[in-house]
């Protein structure tokens, strides 16, 4: 068992962090606002820091989980981030989905002062969280992940080194570049089956079973149907990732005309009040003939 941080106890945060609680490990958390620190305190054994830096003193191992690479750096960096209060060999596991280049960043500042850093986050949504059963991808140094890897288990069902510093990050880039197109051709499936007069349900319980079966498909079609959006992987989130492989891309060279069709889709949903929507709400765009 370990002495961990977590830093960042949002949607994704609260329920990793309770999962290595329930593990054994020693956690004490960080959240900017304190009052989900105690609701995480009253449902968990652990104890709180008032700071990064507080949090991760004495710690092995900092799990950290925030919005974007400049909050990333804001609970990391300065006086009072959890850099400053990590000793030599400790090790700090981002898994913000942040830039490729934010990961080498810290890679190298972690370097500098003898610390460890993996970047590593994470696919599988607040149900994924919630059960324990996350996909992690992990960039970093091997000696680093090994000591890593058996703690990351507590939460994840699936983990894996890709690669040096940022590798984790391009990784989720992948995931999302899959994630928006099977939704987009899902949302589009559904729309002809409805203007086709088909039992688009029937269809989709058909079709999961051949080619077509896709974790999206399996669950999300029923939502789609239904146009209930107010769960799972908000469309501002999914924004922000497309927005950082996109740049990514810009720099690497890889084309990927349909991922920025589909950014532009979502941009459209977000013009519509569904900012906080699901990311299947992709389906709200199309409208079947006859029907509100």
């Amino acid at each position: 068992m370990a002495k961990v941080a977590f830093i960042g106890l949002g949607v994704m945060g609260y329920p990793m962090a309770g999962h290595l609680a329930r593990s054994g490990h020693q956690v004490c958390v960080y959240n900017r606002t304190p009052a989900k620190a105690a609701q995480w305190l009253a449902e968990f054994a652990g104890s709180s820091a008032p700071t990064p830096r507080e949090a991760a003193q004495g710690a092995e191992l900092v799990m950290v989980c925030v919005g974007n690479d400049h909050d990333l750096r804001g609970v990391v960096l300065g006086d009072d981030g959890a850099f400053a209060g990590m000793a030599p060999a400790a090790v700090l596991v981002d898994h913000t989905t942040a830039s490729a280049d934010v990961a080498r960043e810290l890679a190298a500042r972690a370097d500098e002062l003898q610390l460890g850093f993996l970047d590593a986050p994470v696919s599988g949504g607040q149900a994924g969280a919630q059960n324990g059963a996350l996909t992690v991808m992990v960039g970093g140094e091997a000696d680093v992940y090994a000591r890593a890897e058996p703690v990351i288990q507590a939460y994840a069902r699936m983990v894996r080194l890709m690669g040096a510093a940022g590798s984790g990050q391009l990784t989720k880039m992948v995931n999302q570049i899959c994630i928006a197109g099977l939704v987009q051709g899902l949302a589009e499936a559904l729309h002809f089956a409805q203007c086709a007069g088909l039992d688009a349900q029937g269809a989709m319980e058909v079709i999961s079973k051949g080619a077509a079966q896709s974790w999206q498909l399996e669950n999300r079609h029923q939502a789609m149907l239904a146009g209930e959006f107010d769960f799972g992987f908000a469309v501002d989130w999914m924004r922000k990732d497309l927005s950082i492989l996109l740049e990514e891309a810009r720099h690497n060279g890889a084309q990927l005309p349909v991922t920025a069709l589909v950014d532009q889709f979502y941009a459209d949903v977000q013009a519509m009040g569904g900012a906080r929507w699901d990311t299947s709400s992709l389906i709200a765009r199309l409208k079947v003939p006859g029907k509100p």
